[in-house]
């Protein structure tokens, strides 16, 4: 298990922190596109309505399996591509925040002219996306990034004087021996030296590469920077040797930290708040004492179980879960909570729709075969029709049978056949929605909010 130096514990969260950033409900959607004119037929949505802060001088963790949009919001963050909807604000004050918020619920014909006024001075001043000029370029110098991959993300044409040297020159911060000079003392506070100033990066190992990337982003003396799992390529005892190193940068620099990380290990290490992603929207957002002690959320519990560096002395006999299924499709994501096709604990409330069940027909049985076509009235509503009675009537009942999951057979309040056609339809439900279940804890899991029974 990877750890830190006993004297490098991660720093407890300090109320009152001013945000660096802000999210205020975050979108970012890729065309999916078909034909020979590619025309668009629909959007994956990587990045799905997702809000939080990140406090200044803290790091906030964002956990995720694989394909969960944690770097894709990363990316938007540092401003390498544009967000779809939402907006990332820079320096914006907590009143200014909740100013916002507080227009927010009120229709855009409602709005006095004082606070169109204020919104849009607010958002020429703070929303990433809409700083011109000398704010853009303050903004590019204060957010930096740390990429996954160090190999790639370095030049492998240039010397690394001429690597973490670049913003310098680009700034027009440093030139000549001064430049130089500079450069020596990036790398020094990294753990390299004047020596390593004229190699390039296929002479440094996969450590030493990621201290370069290191030194770069750290070159203009940022505010924030968005760690993309700046360890996961990395031998392990190479990894504490860079936790320490961020950790250690953070407390003489003051930096505010993204940490981007599918390993739950690290992130407990380092992160003062965690947010928890899957399939684009935030599952779970809490402090990381919080979190691990009380988990709210049953793909958070999942994520934990089936990490054995975070079994509590006393639990090796624990058994490891895993998830099971795979990643429904980010383009059609299920409705209610994204999980509940994967959850072990899912309720006939947690948005059971006609897709879960045709998926499940794929999965257990070869009845589909003779599907012919589908009448979608809804999501949760739809007729599918079969090439004769005699599928449709085995389709029925395979959806009766005890190896359906429970809660999808009681969410469905209609299953019949006519003829050649099935008719199946669910309890419609609302999108879930996070809620603060106390303490600033918020969950999106209806068995810990309001919203189990329909509100």
């Amino acid at each position: 298990m990877t750890t830190l130096r006993d004297d490098t514990v991660a720093t407890p969260a300090k109320v009152g922190n001013e945000p660096v950033i802000t999210l205020r409900g975050v979108e970012k959607y890729f065309p999916v596109r078909e034909g020979v004119f590619q025309q668009v037929v629909g959007h994956v949505r990587a990045v799905d309505n997702v809000s939080f802060e990140i406090p200044r001088g803290q790091t906030v963790g964002l956990v995720g399996e694989s394909g969960c949009g944690k770097t894709t919001l990363g990316r938007c963050i540092a401003g390498l591509t544009d967000a779809t909807g939402g907006g990332i604000y820079f320096r914006l004050s907590v009143a200014d925040r909740q100013f916002l918020d507080q227009v927010d619920a009120i229709p855009q014909e409602q709005r006095t002219q004082e606070q169109r006024d204020r919104v849009e001075r607010l958002e020429r001043a703070h929303r990433i996306d809409r700083l011109k000029g000398d704010a853009w370029r303050t903004y590019r110098r204060n957010c930096q990034f740390v990429f996954q991959d160090a190999f790639s993300s370095l030049n492998p044409r240039q010397l690394v004087k001429d690597i973490v040297g670049r913003p310098l020159k680009v700034y027009k911060e440093a030139s000549g021996p001064g430049l130089t000079e500079r450069v020596v003392g990036l790398l020094e506070s990294v753990g390299l030296g004047r020596q390593h100033l004229y190699r390039y990066p296929h002479e440094f190992s996969g450590g030493q590469r990621q201290r370069i990337s290191i030194a770069r982003a750290l070159a203009l003396d940022p505010e924030f920077i968005v760690l993309d799992e700046p360890t996961s390529a990395l031998d392990v005892s190479v990894q504490s040797q860079i936790l320490n190193l961020l950790h250690e940068l953070q407390q003489e620099r003051g930096l505010t930290y993204l940490f981007i990380t599918h390993d739950l290990g690290v992130v407990r290490l380092m992160s003062d708040d965690i947010v928890v992603m899957y399939l684009g929207e935030v599952m779970e957002h809490a402090t990381s004492e919080e979190l691990f002690a009380s988990p709210r959320h049953p793909y958070t519990d999942a994520l934990l179980a089936a990490n054995p560096d975070l079994l509590s002395d006393g639990d090796e006999d624990t058994e490891m879960r895993g998830l099971e299924g795979t990643l429904p499709d980010p383009a059609r994501p299920p409705r209610g909570c994204r999980f509940h096709t994967r959850c072990p604990v899912a309720t006939p409330r947690c948005g059971w729709e006609v897709d879960d069940a045709v998926a499940w027909l794929l999965d257990n049985a070869t009845v589909l075969d003779g599907l012919s076509g589908v009448e979608r009235a809804t999501d949760f509503d739809s007729v599918l029709r079969f090439g004769d009675e005699a599928a449709a009537g085995e389709a029925a009942s395979l959806l009766e049978s005890s190896d359906v999951p429970a809660s999808m057979r009681t969410a469905m309040v209609e299953l019949g056949t006519d003829g050649a056609q099935l008719r199946i339809r669910f309890e419609e439900v609302d999108a879930v929605r996070l809620e603060d279940v106390g303490g600033g804890h918020t969950t999106s899991c209806i068995l810990h909010t309001s919203q189990s029974a329909g509100s």
